[in-house]
């Protein structure tokens, strides 16, 4: 058999944005106590596994660079590679960025909200759907992850909520209806097994 190496994903802790029920996209706030918390949390579980990394990528964005760097304390890698691209960034809300949640549902009607955000394919005003997103995400992650997956290095990556599910979009080969209902939590790891080959052989999510 084979050896075995990992992929990890991790979603940012709370943002200071998410809890005041602001669309954040690009926009690029820092985390909460509460989001510094599921940071450290995050680190505390994969730190149970004894995964060695190779390196850490994350996105252009605070919020998910700190997230990262807070598990690479708590786990006592902090001398590994750190690469930060905005093809790993959140979802590009566009128009509603830094907008209320509820206030945008007063401007333009729950159901055209609901559209926006739930949709695969349908992007608000002068920002991104999830397709659009999985556009960039997956290219990048194919060009410059995978292949070391293949490799069989150990790889951490720490993004956001948009941009990791285009990433299990293609890991657990979900159609377009199963991953917009796909609802990835803050700060919890899920783990992904590879043994040499492009598709995993297993994956664990460690929630709490």
């Amino acid at each position: 058999m084979k050896d075995q190496n990992f992929l990890v994903l991790v979603r940012h802790g709370q943002s200071e944005w998410n809890a005041k029920n602001l669309f954040t996209g690009w926009k690029d706030p820092g985390l909460t106590p509460i989001g510094e918390k599921e940071a450290s949390n995050a680190g505390i579980l994969i730190n149970e596994r004894n995964i060695k990394f190779s390196m850490m990528y994350t996105s252009a964005l605070k919020r998910a660079q700190i997230t990262g760097q807070m598990i690479l304390e708590g786990i006592a890698q902090t001398h590994i590679e750190v690469i930060k691209n905005e093809a790993l960034n959140e979802r590009d809300y566009g128009d509603l960025a830094g907008l209320n949640k509820d206030d945008a549902r007063k401007e333009w009607g729950e159901e055209q909200v609901h559209v926006w955000r739930r949709s695969y394919d349908i992007p608000p005003p002068g920002g991104e759907s999830l397709k659009n997103t999985a556009e960039r995400v997956l290219p990048y992650f194919n060009s410059s992850i995978l292949p070391k997956l293949l490799d069989g290095e150990n790889i951490l990556v720490a993004a956001h909520g948009n941009s990791l599910r285009s990433l299990v979009m293609q890991l657990d080969n979900l159609s377009k209806e199963e991953v917009i209902a796909l609802e990835i939590p803050t700060g919890a790891p899920i783990i992904y097994t590879f043994d040499g080959s492009k598709e995993p052989i297993a994956k664990e999510n460690l929630f709490e």
